[in-house]
């Protein structure tokens, strides 16, 4: 049987993954909660069915074909929407998370594809089938491969063989990680890395497991080991209202990135956002942090605050 990772997306022409033009290669599974977090369908191990209610055409013969096709009986006709184009009124459909068990058979029966299945095994070579693809972007710009999740590693040796494979291609690969899995699972995959995009969220440990779910002293250790180590890492802080964003937390962490010296090629700034509010919808009922993303003038300050410790910081 060849070796399958669980995918959520494979996303050409990103600019916001590593340097240049790259290929980004989103793996489903996280252990982490981030209330905030901009892909929530990456968090589940396992496939889930999304319904994206624009997609929807609403007439009584397009509902029937989704509705019989559920056999748990998890989707039912529920409320309306007016068309922008038409402004004719349309029916809306509801999923039962109670009874809807993701088997995938209304997303079949599905032709606007409103409801479809978020997760499918890829294999390897079906991967770096699709990456080599752009390779010529990569070649003009610098660029190259980025595994993403989710967590990447949570997926240890579908995400090794992969980088392998890449690395064997000529690709430059970058792995962007929570940081949070156990040393031996870095340590495999990193003569096949050659850049780490590593996220740090808050540095009080208590503060991190009460939010996100764990406790970040994993993360900083394999953070210092990957420094000892040679590798490069490109440090990223989402800037959360409310929870990382004081000058207390931003020092902390300036203080921990210059304590890993020059593995640390560049410190990004991301600023909350709430993309993830609609995505969240998609997959659940339940609900995400909604916030006000933070000002330039607040980004600029927290900027400056780390630059005063002699870092290379950019908001990205």
């Amino acid at each position: 049987m060849p070796l399958t990772g669980k995918i959520y997306d494979i996303q050409g022409f990103s600019v916001q993954d590593g340097p240049g033009i790259r290929t980004t290669v989103f793996l489903k599974g996280c252990p982490l909660r981030c209330p905030w977090c901009h892909s929530p369908e990456s968090q589940a191990f396992y496939p889930q069915l999304s319904w994206i209610s624009m997609r929807c055409v609403g007439t009584k013969y397009c509902q029937e074909r989704c509705i019989k096709a559920c056999p748990k009986q998890a989707i039912k006709a529920e409320g309306t929407r007016i068309d922008s184009l038409t402004g004719e009124e349309l029916q809306l459909i509801h999923v039962d998370r109670t009874l809807c068990d993701n088997c995938g058979e209304c997303a079949k029966a599905c032709h606007p594809h409103a409801l479809y299945i978020c997760g499918e095994d890829y294999t390897v070579e079906d991967v770096v089938k699709r990456v080599l693809a752009d390779k010529s972007f990569y070649e003009h710009s610098g660029g190259g491969a980025t595994v993403s999740g989710g967590e990447a590693l949570s997926q240890l040796e579908f995400t090794k063989e992969l980088l392998r494979r890449l690395k064997e291609e000529g690709i430059h690969t970058a792995l962007d990680t929570t940081g949070f899995a156990p040393w031996e699972a870095v340590e495999a995959v990193m003569p096949y890395v050659d850049l780490f995009l590593y996220d740090l969220k808050h540095m009080d440990s208590e503060r991190h497991q009460a939010t996100v779910a764990v406790p970040n002293e994993r993360i900083l250790d394999n953070a210092r080991r990957i420094a000892a180590a040679g590798g490069k890492l490109q440090v990223r802080i989402p800037v959360i209202p409310m929870f990382n964003d004081s000058e207390e937390n931003i020092r902390a962490t300036a203080a921990f990135c210059k304590e890993l010296g020059d593995a640390v090629t560049v410190v990004q700034l991301l600023p909350y956002h709430n993309m993830g509010v609609s995505k969240y919808a998609r997959i659940s009922d339940g609900t995400v942090l909604e916030a006000t993303p933070p000002s330039d003038e607040k980004m600029q300050q927290l900027k400056g605050i780390m630059e005063e410790y002699g870092l290379n910081v950019t908001i990205h």
